[in-house]
């Protein structure tokens, strides 16, 4: 069964009726770890603040995913080690003046009184003003108006590298995913985290003709990662980059 090591991302939340809690030892340490069944082809590991998390097809055999997770158990407790001396940013608050990366810029952030709005300046450095009935709004528009701006961007993109592989243009919807930036289905189209907003605008192309090569091949192998090079040719230095931003991604 072949196997998908997922980026995390960290948000906390209560286990689903899908999830199932188990543990493994892997030598002398025990390990204990999330298992949920869905339908998808493969088994995919993620770890994050939560610790390791294993998605797997109905169809795969609690023994198939225990022997892959031991196969791959150095990663496993690397990244587990990895996690336990990170230090998570701290949840950012949203007051007037308060700054946010956008696409390899700062964006400033104005709060003002009114019927709950977002006002875009670009002209400049970037500035958005949220006019707000009340200040308890801020980070639900403060969302809103990135997802927006997510949404117009990653539509643009998905366009453009679509028509560079001679595809039609997906569907496309966004996500606030828990274990990764982007997903692929035949049938759904792509799936964008919208916070990739704020990284560089390099990062979310790399992020856009990974997802769209997945058209093409529904897997890792060599010939996916051939497609990703035609769209994106440094793509394994900004894969390296966008896993060093994940770390530091705000949220509120």
């Amino acid at each position: 069964m072949p196997w998908q090591a997922e980026l995390p991302l960290a948000n906390e939340r209560p286990l689903a009726a899908d999830e199932t809690p188990r543990t493994i030892a892997l030598g002398d340490r025990i390990v204990p770890y999330v298992l949920r069944r869905a339908r998808r082809r493969t088994i995919g590991l993620s770890i994050d603040h939560r610790g390791l998390r294993v998605g797997a097809p109905r169809r795969a055999s609690l023994a198939e995913v225990e022997s892959l997770i031991l196969r791959h158990g150095d990663w496993v407790e690397k990244k587990l080690d990895e996690w336990r001396t990170r230090r998570r940013p701290e949840p950012l608050k949203i007051v007037d003046g308060v700054r946010l990366p956008l696409l390899g810029e700062s964006l400033h952030i104005r709060l003002a009184l009114g019927s709950n709005r977002a006002i875009w300046n670009e002209q400049a450095a970037p500035v958005l003003t949220l006019c707000l009935r009340s200040p308890d709004d801020a980070n639900r528009q403060l969302e809103k108006a990135l997802r927006e701006k997510s949404r117009r961007l990653f539509a643009e993109r998905l366009e453009h590298f679509a028509e560079r592989l001679g595809l039609a243009v997906p569907p496309l919807s966004l996500s606030a995913a828990r274990t990764r930036w982007g997903s692929c289905s035949q049938k759904s189209g792509i799936r964008l985290n919208w916070r990739l907003i704020h990284f560089p605008a390099h990062v979310v192309d790399y992020v856009v003709a990974h997802e769209l090569a997945h058209l093409r091949e529904m897997n890792h192998s060599p010939r996916f990662w051939a497609i990703v090079g035609q769209l994106y040719p440094d793509y394994r230095a900004t894969r390296a980059e966008l896993k060093t931003l994940a770390a530091h991604c705000p949220h509120w």
